[in-house]
């Protein structure tokens, strides 16, 4: 959903994001580069993978999605910054996203490199979830918020739709809060942000005066703030991280998606304001309709496309995004649970 966006630090990459094209290769300080890789089919149209680059080789973040078009276009982006797959010693993942992640395995196959993330992040990777969560677990979850059978059956999750994530990489090195990225430079550190994902990294390099946020704060929209496994309370864990990572306001923002910008601190206190004016509209909804489910919530409220036109997994994702702000409010006390097969939910007091 947007927000008020933050101005945009580099010119020609905001331009391309206007005309809908893919940004140009940059050279954002003398050893980083940043590389615009294409997601297909996806309206967020490219993730902008990041390259620390030192004597000793090349550190990648978030090498985007498994797709022939985005190899080439990161294979074409090292060339640039006059390097190869085989110069790569390290990726660094902020989030398991496969947009993020997905080239993960790949890259480590093809360069023999090292792959990080989070500890919390490993936990939660498709293959390890497959471990401790029922078959029917993704149904149950549909069926408890109140989704209708046929529509349940269009946005379950199939094994066959699950395999190609059931094979995104285990990391080699887990980066906790505060962990050093271990490339050349020796001054990118993790900076542990859930929310998004429960072991969302940002990471922010003092010297070179940046801040790569991964799917954290965005310049333009609200990135999706889910209920999901590993997490009881998102939006609580969210809120915290954006009300933390707002202490690094002077570095410019290098974020996964759209355009670099500044003003990280500003940028997070709208995210903040969207969230609560999310809860007031579903506090509206639910004392103008009564008791109502998940679904019949989600249905109502106000979708920057219309609701009409939110589809297949970007339902979903409003479903579970709806979820995490009544498990929000049901903590601060403005909404109760009714329990039971279909859970229901009640303004309170």
């Amino acid at each position: 959903m947007s927000t008020a966006p933050a101005e945009p630090s580099a010119q020609g990459q905001w331009e391309a994001w206007k005309r809908k094209e893919l940004p140009p290769v940059e050279r954002v300080r003398d050893d980083l580069w940043s590389i615009p890789v294409p997601i297909p089919h996806n309206p967020l149209r490219y993730t902008i993978t990041y390259l620390s680059v030192s004597d000793s080789g090349v550190v990648v973040v978030d090498p985007g999605w498994f797709a022939t078009e985005t190899w080439d276009a990161l294979v074409a982006g090292l060339e640039i910054a006059g390097a190869s797959v085989s110069d790569v010693v390290g990726v660094v993942v902020t989030h398991i996203h496969a947009d993020h992640h997905g080239l993960s395995a790949r890259l480590k196959q093809e360069s023999g490199a090292w792959i990080a993330m989070h500890p919390a992040e490993r936990e939660v990777l498709p293959v390890r979830l497959s471990q401790t969560t029922s078959d029917n677990f993704d149904r149950d979850w549909l069926r408890a918020s109140g989704v209708p059978v046929d529509v349940t059956e269009k946005l379950s999750f199939s094994p066959d739709t699950m395999k190609p994530f059931m094979e995104l990489a285990l990391p080699d090195i887990l980066l906790s809060d505060g962990d050093v990225v271990p490339d050349a430079s020796g001054t990118m550190r993790a900076v542990w942000t859930p929310g998004h994902t429960p072991g969302h990294i940002c990471l922010h390099d003092s010297v070179r005066g940046v801040l790569l946020t991964g799917d954290h704060v965005l310049p333009r929209i609200s990135p999706n703030i889910g209920m999901m496994v590993g997490d009881d309370d998102p939006l609580s864990s969210y809120i915290a991280s954006l009300e933390r990572i707002a202490a690094y306001d002077s570095a410019e923002v290098l974020p996964a998606h759209e355009y670099r910008f500044h003003g990280v601190a500003r940028r997070t206190l709208a995210l903040i304001k969207h969230h609560q004016e999310r809860c007031d509209e579903i506090s509206t909804v639910l004392r103008t309709h009564g008791d109502m489910n998940t679904w019949q919530i989600t249905e109502r409220l106000t979708w920057s496309r219309g609701w009409e036109n939110v589809r297949g997994m970007m339902r979903r994702s409003a479903i579970a995004e709806t979820a995490a702000h009544l498990q929000y409010m049901r903590k601060l006390g403005s909404v109760e649970l009714i329990d039971g097969d279909v859970r229901r939910w009640r303004a309170g007091m």
